[in-house]
């Protein structure tokens, strides 16, 4: 039986690319450099801020940006992001519920992100706001991003269940190692930002939220 499920928030709980795309892109006109399309982003994100714009700088110069840069394009980043977060970012259809449906039931329900930690409080506040998360854990000095098995332990350890009594719900390659990091089972979700044939070896994939909800209370 599952007493605690550990979700990712881009790509799985929410759909944040537009708004992601147009803070990087922001950050790079600003410099005249070259923007990139959100297919493009697609392909960046998931990795936490930083590596998010070493990535579009790399695509737009053609080669590793100085650290200098990197920092530069960063502040500018987050200072828009944070103003703009929501602009275009919405919860996947019927993730809101599917939450109150599992909190209802009792099950203790986490978010481990590497977004940083404001963005990620920040929308979970605004798109979640009448769930008692157990955990609300984005990008901190204090533990090291996924794939890393750090956060999740510090949840299992929160929440007092054990791995067996864990999940972990992502869209990614880094969120389903996370789990294996963690020794815990996964949940592939087929539409955040990330194609089908790179999520099969998850412990379980669904392709709708409807398949996530009956997987999850099938379990719990």
């Amino acid at each position: 039986m599952i007493k605690l499920i550990v979700f990712d928030l881009d790509g799985t709980l929410i759909n944040t690319i537009a708004d992601l795309s147009a803070a990087t892109d922001y950050a790079l006109s600003r410099r005249g450099l070259q923007t990139h399309s959100i297919e493009d982003y697609t392909k960046m994100v998931g990795h936490g801020i930083k590596r998010l714009i070493i990535s579009a700088l790399e695509k737009s110069l053609g080669c590793s940006p100085q650290e200098t840069l990197t920092e530069e394009c960063l502040k500018d980043f987050t200072e828009y992001y944070v103003k703009h977060i929501d602009v275009h970012t919405r919860p996947y259809e019927g993730m809101p519920e599917l939450l109150r449906e599992l909190q209802d039931k009792g099950c203790r329900i986490a978010v481990a992100s590497n977004k940083f930690q404001q963005g990620t409080e920040k929308l979970i506040q605004e798109f979640f706001s009448d769930i008692d998360f157990i955990a609300i854990m984005g990008n901190s000095p204090e533990l090291p991003l996924k794939p890393d098995a750090e956060v999740v332990n510090y949840i299992l350890k929160k929440a007092g269940v054990s791995r067996e009594e864990s999940i972990f719900v992502g869209d990614s390659p880094t969120d389903l190692q996370t789990a294996r990091n963690a020794g815990i089972d996964s949940v592939a979700v087929t539409w955040g930002f990330r194609p089908r044939e790179v999520l099969l070896d998850a412990t379980h994939l669904v392709s709708s939220p409807k398949e996530l909800r009956e997987l999850l209370l099938s379990l719990i």
